[in-house]
């Protein structure tokens, strides 16, 4: 068995991450672990989550030394922020142990992206080489080649998992850039209390417009420009992505359709909809990411649907670690 430590534990995804590890057959959940300064170091993990009492009742660990910390340790979830990451990732490297950052801290092989999106300067341009980006379907056979996996970005997940199959099958006029207007659940702001995201204060409303750091990531790993305008809507999770694109000329339905089933027909957390477009109420508390599609002569609107926890965080960072070590893709899972 594996043993495994979640750093950042104390979140909406870390409590995902345990939950799903805990029921791992190949996995040994050995630690639970918070920043020294955080207000949640010593307490009880279940104490915080309460639908695992009894399930995973482990102390979260202030991280003092990483070090003593990865001793016996094979692998790591970093459910942290970026700039965490960032420092914490180098040191369980070299501590021998695989990881799997949630964060944007590797995900973007471009050190200029580091100070441009997220206001630092990236001190690992080696790091930013060997790292893997994590969107599962697309990256499988590197995902098994390394030790660092940069888990996909929630609205990325959804807009390229949504957008790959047209661009990969050169089905796209590209001189329209597509448009994608994605709406997230609080949840996806974190577990930490703040005004602009208390779920009695959010309206539904755009933010980040066209500045939000996950329009280059989208637009990094596919290979084109994008426009990408989220929002926060006013319920607890899950995403929405609604994209518009223009096709080239000639193309049809069907072309479309075999380019989804071509792209998914052997991927089991990618579901495409032979009929109509997916709602939320599909994809809350499973780890699918469900696709539907519409066309009216040149133009395209695809429709994806995820749990922004789950696909999104903390079920594709486990779909990469199954795939890294070749277990079933799905276990623990489905």
């Amino acid at each position: 068995m594996l043993k495994t430590l979640i750093v950042g534990a104390s979140g909406y995804t870390g409590a995902e991450l345990a939950a799903y590890l805990h029921r791992h057959s190949e996995i040994y959940l050995a630690g639970l672990m918070v920043s020294a300064q955080s207000a949640d170091a010593g307490k009880i993990f279940s104490d915080l989550h309460p639908q695992l009492k009894g399930l995973v009742d482990l102390p979260l660990q202030p991280l003092n030394d990483v070090t003593e910390a990865a001793k016996g340790v094979d692998v790591v979830f970093l459910a942290t922020a970026h700039e965490v990451s960032h420092d914490l990732a180098p040191q369980f490297l070299a501590a021998g142990c695989m990881v799997f950052d949630l964060s944007g801290a590797f995900r973007v092989n471009d050190p200029d992206f580091y100070t441009k999106y997220y206001g630092f300067t990236h001190q690992y341009p080696d790091l930013l080489e060997q790292a893997v980006y994590g969107l599962a379907e697309w990256q499988a056979d590197k995902i098994k080649q390394t030790q660092l996996v940069a888990v996909a970005g929630c609205y990325p997940t959804a807009s390229q998992l949504a957008l790959k199959p047209l661009v990969e099958a050169g089905l796209l006029d590209e001189q329209q850039w597509p448009v994608i207007n994605a709406v997230s659940g609080v949840s996806g702001a974190g577990r930490k209390a703040s005004m602009t995201t208390s779920f009695c204060e959010v309206s539904l409303q755009p933010y980040g417009v066209f500045t939000h750091r996950h329009q280059p990531e989208i637009a990094a790993h596919l290979g084109i420009p994008v426009i990408f305008t989220p929002h926060l809507g006013s319920f607890p999770r899950g995403i929405l992505a609604t994209i518009t694109c223009r096709l080239k000329t000639g193309v049809t339905a069907a072309e479309i359709k075999t380019a989804f089933e071509q792209a998914y027909h052997d991927k089991p957390l990618v579901r495409v909809y032979d009929k109509g477009v997916p709602a939320l109420k599909s994809v809350i508390g499973q780890p699918f990411c469900d696709i539907g599609f519409a066309v009216d002569g040149q133009h395209i609107i695809v429709v994806a649907a995820e749990d922004n926890l789950l696909k999104g965080a903390a079920a594709q960072a486990v779909q990469c670690m199954n795939i890294h070590f070749g277990f079933n893709e799905t276990q623990s899972l489905l």
